[in-house]
């Protein structure tokens, strides 16, 4: 199994930046397709960001898009979530997670298909 534990988030302002981290313990990451979601009380998760086990393949959200980075370093096995231009509607609690790919560079932007999932960080950008 894998365990993810998030790090990194916090209070910023708008149009301030932070540096989600996302490291893995129990199993090596290079075998899974990771991705970042997000969460509030009143919606469902919600995709973010997802790169596949080489890191060949990238998906982001429409309204992430330009702003965000999402990036992985299997040798630190550790996925990381670069915000930049932060906004207020990107408060959330960020969760990553972790999926066993169906093909290589397989990508998925449905939660269902992230087996393992770590327990979040809380982002709050104050506007």
């Amino acid at each position: 199994q894998v365990q993810l534990v998030e790090s990194g988030g916090g209070l910023v302002q708008a149009g301030g930046s932070l540096r989600l981290s996302c490291a893995a313990s129990g199993r090596t990451i290079s075998s899974y397709a990771m991705g970042w979601f997000r969460q509030t009380p009143a919606k469902e998760r919600e995709f973010v960001a997802a790169i596949s086990e080489s890191g060949g393949t990238i998906y982001y959200a429409d309204s992430v898009k330009g702003r965000f980075t999402i990036s992985r370093d299997n040798a630190k096995n550790t996925v990381y979530l670069q915000m930049n231009s932060l906004k207020a509607e990107d408060t959330a609690v960020y969760l990553c997670g972790a999926g066993e790919p169906y093909y290589s560079g397989f990508v998925s932007v449905m939660g269902a298909e992230y087996g393992y999932w770590g327990q979040g960080t809380q982002v709050t950008v104050s506007s």
